[in-house]
């Protein structure tokens, strides 16, 4: 078996897939030969040789209308890639009842209403078909200022996992837990070159991510290369988070 990753004639599905993360994961499969549909709560010049779909992956009926539309145009839905989600920060003892509602809702419920409609679907399929849900490292660490989303993602990775027993052996689910990643918005949420800088020295391998590169990881969970992968949670984090105790014993060496 060649070890090319080749998505040709795969229908694939990335929400949120028209800018940051989600756009780079959209180029990967793009030039894996896929043939790509985003979608997100605004319109979007779509990338070329992609479709792009307005829909609230928060709303199911919306999201049923756009998994119909897809397989009415191309017969088929082989990926999904759940990649929809964030959240402002917030504290968690001042935010509202409704804002935590809206984080968790985005970040958990969105992705199981997207996957539902993708199982019926991909379930009466030859060839059944992959869900790949981007989760982050904060579903494994305190997440502060965020504390909903850290919990939603928690729970996403939970249901990856749940999801990959009750829908076997024709439809695999994993997650990618993301670390930091450079985006368009980067600079502007830490304070310039100087702040990315200073964060990306934390970092094991001495950069954030490249969109491109979580997206790498979802082709290659989405392809034959994975066929025996599900149920499990990639950590895509450039080595993770280094013990704050061992960089304030460092600093207190003579």
């Amino acid at each position: 078996m060649s070890l090319t990753l080749d998505l040709t004639g795969r229908v694939v599905l990335v929400t949120g897939g028209s800018k940051g993360i989600g756009l780079g994961i959209t180029h990967v499969f793009r030039a894996a030969g896929a043939a790509v549909v985003t979608c997100a709560r605004s319109a979007s010049a779509p990338v070329p040789g992609t479709t792009h779909r307005v829909c609230d992956v928060r709303d199911p009926d919306a999201v049923a209308e756009l998994v119909e539309g897809i397989v009415s145009s191309h017969g088929r839905l082989d990926v999904l890639v759940n990649n929809a989600g964030g959240a402002p920060y917030a504290e968690a003892a001042t935010a509202s009842p409704r804002f935590h509602d809206k984080v968790v809702g985005l970040n958990l419920s969105a992705p199981l209403v997207a996957a539902q409609a993708a199982n019926r679907v991909m379930q009466q399929q030859d060839t059944g078909g992959a869900i790949v849900n981007i989760s982050s490292v904060s579903a494994t660490r305190p997440s502060p200022g965020t504390a909903a989303y850290g919990a939603a993602k928690a729970g996403l990775d939970s249901l990856t996992r749940s999801l990959a027993v009750e829908w076997a052996p024709r439809v695999r689910v994993n997650a990618i837990d993301v670390g930091l990643c450079r985006t368009e918005n980067t600079d502007d949420h830490y304070g310039g070159d100087a702040g990315v800088a200073a964060i990306e020295r934390t970092i094991p391998l001495g950069r954030m991510a490249r969109p491109e590169e979580v997206g790498h990881v979802a082709a290659f969970l989405a392809s034959d290369l994975a066929s025996y992968v599900s149920g499990a949670r990639v950590e895509c984090h450039g080595g993770g988070e280094p013990p704050v105790f061992l960089s304030a014993h460092l600093r207190e060496q003579p």
